[in-house]
């Protein structure tokens, strides 16, 4: 013990400022509540106790996109709701983030040929960062989905996004 107090005498913590706001930022995600269709079921049991989702930092859903830094587009998304999508993305404070879950969400799903109506991927209107495929996807697809958001995050330069951008918003 006393060699290690003759070593970090004044209790002296080195690291970069990349990792330590990377640490912050992907250990306390909160997503906004988006649930459009079945998908949206399954988003719900991640969320709860069987699940947890909470243990990887991303368990506190909120319902304002003002609030939230991750958006889980699950379901079918149409072309009229698709200026909606686009608006809460918009409102979401930076860095944002968006996981489309379900092959609805991804590609139209079962309606992307005959569905006139259905929008043929959500990333045609946001920027999509993770995929998680599935009709519907399990619970642990979606947590695996959170996880390589997290992977992402550990690995993003911040500071060479330029920080003053970032926190302006």
């Amino acid at each position: 013990m006393k060699l290690l107090e003759s070593t970090f005498r004044d209790n002296i913590l080195i690291t970069r400022v990349d990792y330590f706001l990377n640490w912050a930022r992907l250990s306390s995600l909160w997503p906004m509540l988006f649930g459009l269709a079945c998908c949206a079921i399954e988003m719900m049991a991640t969320g709860a106790a069987r699940y947890d989702l909470d243990r990887f930092g991303a368990g506190v859903f909120r319902g304002t996109p003002r609030q939230s830094d991750l958006m889980i587009v699950a379901g079918t998304v149409t072309i009229k709701m698709s200026s909606r999508l686009k608006l809460l993305y918009e409102q979401m404070p930076e860095p944002k983030y968006v996981i489309s879950m379900g092959s609805c969400a991804t590609s139209g799903g079962p309606y992307w040929q005959h569905g006139y109506h259905v929008l043929k991927g959500v990333d045609l209107v946001v920027p999509v960062d993770v995929y998680v495929p599935g009709c519907p996807p399990r619970p642990e697809s979606l947590i695996e989905g959170v996880l390589k958001l997290q992977e992402k995050i550990r690995n993003e330069r911040l500071l060479a996004r330029g920080i003053s951008s970032v926190m302006a918003s």
